[in-house]
């Protein structure tokens, strides 16, 4: 099967037509990837995957991206930010261009019903398993966790408290097909069809309760909070009460979405 691989003209001429006619043949790609800008897996026999080229004084790192998340393009950084790199993710001595394997952050996503203005609300809680570097910041170079900057630039709002039900976030929904959670999908790029921010690897069974209020309010309320600041909670009170304490140190952000599907 061919390879939905994108080389940008830039990045052809870098790495030479040679190089880039085997990786678009196949040869120098892998089949499977992690997203160099969001951390997820990717699969570029599945799926359009762009190639990224960080280039530094001496060294250059060929590294592969969701085509969602960003365009094939050079991305210019200091040698010292990419032979770290090239030593903590790859092992190699960093001569040539190298594919980056990022440690994989992997959205990790509970489902739960959250007591707001005396009603049960369906919910889910998203919690990344590593810091999210924002697209075109090398994996490995040391840089902060930007997950909840990033949602704050895509509308979700930042919460102080739980009184309140948060807003809507426009063209986002969540599926929910025979009782089971699928994606979270969101606006697709200049105004075509939605796009999966999050997908099940296998979809996820929710609970009766949790599928009731969802159908009844045909509304889904998502959390989200940086590594380590929910965790997994057994119970919904504590999951509550995890969630009040992020929001009390600004940590949580959240929207509610349209359901879609039953």
């Amino acid at each position: 099967m061919p390879r939905m691989l994108d080389v940008s003209d830039d990045v052809r001429a870098e790495i030479g037509d040679e190089e880039a006619d085997r990786l678009l043949a196949g040869d120098n790609t892998p089949g499977s990837y992690d997203c160099t800008s969001c951390r997820t897996p990717g699969d570029a026999e599945q799926e359009r995957t762009s190639t990224v080229l960080f280039v530094g004084d001496e060294t250059a790192v060929l590294a592969f991206a969701h085509a969602t998340c960003l365009p094939s393009q050079i991305v210019t950084v200091s040698e010292e930010q990419l032979q770290g790199a090239v030593r903590s993710i790859t092992g190699e001595d960093g001569e040539g261009p190298a594919e980056v394997k990022p440690d994989q952050a992997v959205l990790g996503v509970t489902s739960g019903l959250v007591l707001i203005e005396g009603e049960l609300r369906p919910a889910l809680v998203v919690e990344p398993t590593g810091p999210i570097a924002r697209p075109g910041t090398l994996p490995g170079s040391g840089g902060g966790d930007d997950f909840l900057p990033l949602l704050i630039e895509q509308g979700f709002m930042p919460l102080t408290s739980l009184d309140g039900v948060p807003p809507g976030l426009p063209g986002w929904s969540v599926l929910l097909a025979m009782g089971q959670l699928h994606a979270v999908l969101q606006p697709g790029t200049g105004g075509g069809s939605p796009v999966a921010w999050w997908q099940a690897h296998h979809p996820l069974q929710v609970t009766e309760a949790w599928r009731a209020a969802a159908n009844k309010t045909q509304t889904v309320l998502l959390f989200a909070a940086p590594v380590g600041v929910i965790g997994r909670q057994p119970r919904e009170d504590l999951l509550r009460d995890a969630l009040d304490k992020a929001a009390a140190r600004g940590q949580l952000v959240a929207c509610a979405m349209p359901l879609a599907g039953t």
